[in-house]
């Protein structure tokens, strides 16, 4: 069944925000910001190890598909989740990983020893 007029946009919104977790430094960046309240750009790269550039770009790209909010303050760059359900949606995706990779122990040993996401806002 073809999409509607209407149902297309909603779509391509829906497909543009994956492409925003399209990459696993982003994946990595969004773990971190579920994490703490918000973090600085300076902190952000000492934890990923990226070069500047390259984290702007990245952190340019989770903006441009409203995964992230910044705000300058004095000489320091803020960065946090523009919404808690992104956290939600990390721990989810993690979820179904961890059952994919449940048939493969050498992949499923390799993910489970990746660093812990923090408790979700939203789940009780």
């Amino acid at each position: 069944m073809p999409f509607s007029q209407t149902q297309k946009p909603l779509y391509e919104v829906k497909a543009n925000l994956f492409k925003g977790l399209a990459h696993p430094f982003r994946i990595r960046l969004l773990e971190l910001l579920a994490g703490a309240p918000e973090l600085t750009v300076a902190e952000l790269q000492r934890e990923t190890g990226l070069e500047a550039s390259h984290l702007s770009q990245h952190l340019s790209v989770l903006r441009r598909h409203r995964l992230v909010e910044s705000d300058r303050r004095a000489s320091h760059v803020y960065y946090r989740l523009s919404d808690p359900r992104v956290a939600d949606l990390l721990s989810a995706a993690r979820e179904l990983l961890l059952g994919i990779l449940s048939a493969d122990g050498d992949l499923l040993e390799g993910a489970q020893s990746l660093p812990a996401l923090p408790a979700s806002a939203t789940r009780s």
